[in-house]
């Protein structure tokens, strides 16, 4: 929040010239101000401006308890109005900001921000909200300039000292943007910085508990959890973050003792027993995964919830027939935790359609629907029309796969249909196992119209007769277990040992890149999955972390060395380093959880002695 006009200007010589009964009525505004009486500040502050119009400090005040009342439309009006009386209040432009920025205007809300700045950079308070404006917008690298402009000697003194909590969270939020990308040393430094201002910061001494783990220095992230269980009772997420240093640690016992506690704490919590088999889950501790469901069948008999989450172990160990029959139990979990789709058409259960029309319909990730896109050239031998929706960027290069009359994309109205299915249903319907995978590998192709074919050949050319290796690092952080499957870039660095290579990065969003020599940047020219086709037919090899790039070059056949965390998703099973669904495509596993540094090493030794 900005500062107040009153805090600004005790007494505006237009204060002393006013009548008495509203002077009176604006020291009861700022008076229920100071108390934190947003609703009768507001009124207060109403009824005076009914009488005062042109006192444009009061407006920007009014404006700032209607933010704090989460009236963000009323307090853009409210500023507006005051900004045609003075146009140069800054003051007025810092709350039409915030305003703007509530309202998720980010754009307008930088320019009023901005403004400010321009006009005077020692308003930290306009700074703080850039910062934060630049960090709902992504811009990073921009918001840290600011952030560091703000965190200098003596700009947070005097007045400003009040915004030292604020620029903590900002320094905060800023340190978990960057661990979420992998940049752990730069995340570090952002909990520093954020403790600094705020020594009791949680959100700070959090994310320092999770890079400390990151960092391999476990007994320094488990005390630090130890201690924040401790300060904090009230908050019982924190536990789960001690057990998940204690899992690393592979304290068994102690582990055992701190979830016994976190369940004594919270018997029946749905969202407890999800988070505690998802660490299970991702630490591979599969009787204390059984146990759990187990325990919460007690307390929810009929949740199909537990169906749904143990059909994942089930085809992880490759038992799919009961794998995928759990995995169908998705749809009968309840909307709020998962969002269904509905249908008057009934469901397609894998009978002969003749003379009627399907829709097959794409429900989960990229990777998920070029996987089982597979499926469709079998589909398509039942019956009649088949019509493919999928996620836009994928339609050119699905509609390379036999087995489709009709691909549209997701969105869009759909065409008249006898029947439908999700097309993560069906290796259900088929019935799959270990050894019926459809094997019609290759079943994508570049698609015949590719926007930036020529810019990707030029640098494809480039590579001369050198190797072409493309690489990536890192999934869409928007992925639930993304902080498992990415790995920090600096951790590629071993592969520039490898002589007689041009490097290629398909990588996008990511900023930076990796300490590997002859690197082309492709990223920027992958408008759609027909560029990031083409660029693969073009690659040697492609080695990359399981996002759906690697799902892409499988079903084109291209050979892949594919890096999977510890427990990695489903589809890869476990203790084997090939895959069932990609004949080209070769794993490489963590041995230890969050170990990439051993994976990258194996595969530079084993590109070494093939070369």
């Amino acid at each position: 929040m900005p500062l107040s006009a009153y805090e600004e200007k005790l007494k505006d010589p237009e204060d002393l010239r006013m009548h008495p009964n509203h002077l009176k009525l604006l020291k009861k505004a700022q008076a229920l101000e100071r108390m934190g009486d947003h609703p009768g500040a507001a009124e207060t502050y109403r009824t005076f401006l009914a009488q005062a119009p042109r006192h444009t400090d009061a407006w920007s005040d009014y404006a700032g308890q209607l933010l704090a009342l989460g009236q963000f439309k009323e307090a853009q009006t409210a500023c507006t109005t005051a900004l045609a009386i003075d146009p140069q209040n800054p003051s007025l432009r810092i709350n039409l900001g915030a305003a703007l920025l509530r309202q998720n205007l980010l754009e307008e809300a930088e320019a009023q921000f901005r403004a400010v700045v321009k006009s005077d950079p020692s308003r930290m308070d306009a700074q703080l909200f850039l910062a934060e404006c630049l960090l709902e917008k992504r811009q990073i690298i921009a918001a840290r300039r600011v952030l560091e402009g703000a965190s200098r000697p003596g700009a947070m003194t005097g007045r400003y000292a009040i915004l030292k909590p604020q620029l903590a969270q900002l320094w905060s939020r800023f340190a978990a943007d960057m661990f979420i990308l992998q940049r752990i040393s730069v995340a570090e430094e952002a909990c520093e910085e954020a403790l600094r201002f705020d020594p009791s910061h949680l959100g700070a001494r959090q994310s320092l508990g999770s890079i400390r783990l990151a960092q391999g220095r476990l007994e320094e992230g488990a005390s630090i959890f130890k201690q924040l269980v401790a300060s904090h009772p009230d908050e019982p997420e924190l536990r789960l973050f001690l057990i998940s240093a204690l899992l690393r640690k592979g304290d068994t016992a102690e582990v055992e003792n701190e979830t016994a506690l976190a369940i004594q704490e919270q018997p029946t919590s749905f969202g407890l027993h999800k988070m505690l088999t998802g660490l299970f889950y991702s630490f591979g501790r599969w009787a204390a995964f059984g146990t759990e469901v187990e325990r919460y069948r007690l307390v929810d008999p009929t949740s199909s919830y537990l169906d749904f989450e143990t059909s994942f172990v089930d085809l992880l160990f490759g038992r799919m027939p009961e794998g995928w029959e759990g995995y169908e139990a998705r749809f009968r979990v309840p909307q709020d935790l998962r969002p269904q789709r509905s249908f008057e058409q009934p469901t397609w259960n894998g009978e002969p359609f003749s003379g009627k029309s399907l829709l097959v319909w794409s429900e989960q990730g990229l990777g998920d629907t070029l996987m089982v896109a597979r499926y469709l050239p079998q589909v398509k031998a039942l019956g009649g029309r088949v019509i493919l929706e999928a996620q836009p960027s994928l339609i050119p290069v699905v509609a390379t796969c036999a087995g489709c009359d009709e691909v549209l994309p997701s969105g869009e109205a759909l065409p008249l249909h006898d029947l439908q299915v999700s097309l993560m249903s069906l290796p259900w319907v088929f019935r799959t196992n270990l050894a019926s995978i459809p094997d019609n590998v290759p079943y994508l192709d570049v698609p015949a119209e590719v926007p930036n074919r020529e810019a990707l050949l030029q640098r494809l050319e480039a590579a001369g007769e050198s190797t072409r290796i493309g690489v990536v690092w890192a999934g869409s952080p928007g992925h639930v277990r993304d902080i498992e499957r990415s790995l920090p870039m600096e951790d590629l660095a071993p592969l520039a040992d490898l002589q007689g290579v041009v490097w290629y990065s398909f990588q996008i969003g990511r900023p930076e890149s990796p300490p590997l020599p002859n690197l082309i940047s492709l990223g920027h020219l992958l408008g759609d999955f027909s560029d990031t086709a083409y660029a693969l037919s073009g690659m040697d090899l492609l080695i990359t972390v399981d996002t759906s790039i690697a799902h892409l070059a499988g079903a084109m056949g291209i050979p892949t060395l594919l890096l999977v965390s510890f427990i990695p998703d489903f589809r890869w099973l476990l203790e084997r380093n090939d895959s069932p669904w990609y004949p080209s495509v070769r794993l490489y596993r963590q041995p230890d959880y969050g170990d990439w540094k051993s994976v990258v090493r194996k595969v530079v030794s084993d590109l070494t002695q093939e070369c």
